[in-house]
C-alpha cells in the first residue's frame, strides 16, 4: 500500500524512518515544502494555501492515507484537511496528555512553534488534560530554521533545556518532527532530570490501526 507522509521540510523524515522500520512493506511517498519552511510563524490560511495542494497531488499519485508529520499542520489544521480530503489523515500534535501524567514534579516543558502554541488544538489539549500541571513554553521559535539549515547552536538550546528542568520540569516534550534530529542532544542536556518524549510511536500505532481496518 502507499501512503503519504508530510511534513514543512526535513523533520519529516526522521518519521518516515520510523514507519519504515516498523512497516517496512509500505510504499512511502514524502513530500516536504522546502520553498516555505519553516512554517512555525506563518499565518494559518498562508499554510493552508501551501498544503492543500500538496495534499491533492497524494491522491493524485494513489496514496491511500496521509501522514500529517507536522505539528503545526495537524494543530492549526488537521479538521479542515480531514474535511477537504477523502482519504484518513493521521496527525502528529504534543504529547500533553502523557506528559502530564506522567509528571512527578506537576511542571512540563512543551517544545513547539510558535504557531502550533497558538493553536486552538494545543489550547485545548492544555484545558482537557494539563490543568493540574505547570505548563512551560520556551522559545523555540528558531529550533526547526536551526535544524533545516544544519546550524544548530547546542548552547542556546542547552540553555533552555536548563531553564526548564530548573524550573522544575520532568518531562519535555517536542512538539515540532525538526526537533526530533536533535533529540539525542536535548536527552544528553536532560540528563536523569527529564524524560524527553515525541510522538513517533503513537503516530505508528495509528496508522497500524487504520491500515488494518477494513
Amino acid at each position: 500500500m502507499k501512503i503519504g507522509v508530510f511534513d514543512s521540510g526535513v523533520g519529516g523524515l526522521s518519521v518516515v524512518k520510523a514507519i519504515q522500520k516498523e512497516l517496512p512493506d509500505l510504499e512511502i511517498v514524502y513530500k516536504d515544502d522546502a520553498e516555505h519552511v519553516p512554517y512555525g510563524t506563518r499565518s494559518v490560511e498562508e499554510i493552508h494555501g501551501f498544503v492543500k495542494p500538496i495534499f491533492q497531488s497524494f491522491l493524485d499519485e494513489g496514496c491511500r492515507v496521509i501522514v500529517i508529520a507536522c505539528n503545526t499542520v495537524t494543530t492549526n489544521l488537521a479538521s479542515q484537511l480531514r474535511a477537504e480530503f477523502s482519504v484518513p489523515i493521521v496527525g502528529m500534535e504534543p504529547m500533553v496528555k502523557p506528559a502530564a501524567a506522567a509528571s512527578k514534579t506537576g511542571v512540563i516543558a512543551v517544545c513547539a512553534t510558535p504557531r502550533t502554541l497558538a493553536s486552538d488544538r494545543y489550547k485545548w489539549l492544555k484545558d482537557e488534560y494539563a490543568k493540574s500541571v505547570k505548563v512551560l513554553e520556551p522559545d523555540c521559535s528558531d529550533w526547526a530554521y536551526m535544524v533545516e539549515t544544519n546550524s544548530v547552536d547546542r548552547e542556546k538550546i542547552a540553555k533552555i533545556v536548563n531553564e526548564a528542568r530548573n524550573a522544575g520540569a520532568d518531562q519535555i516534550v517536542l512538539g515540532c518532527t525538526h526537533y526530533h534530529w536533535i533529540e539525542q542532544l536535548i536527552k544528553d542536556l536532560a540528563k536523569d532530570r527529564a524524560q524527553v518524549i515525541q510522538p513517533e510511536g503513537p503516530v505508528i500505532e495509528q496508522l497500524k490501526r487504520i491500515l488494518a481496518s477494513p
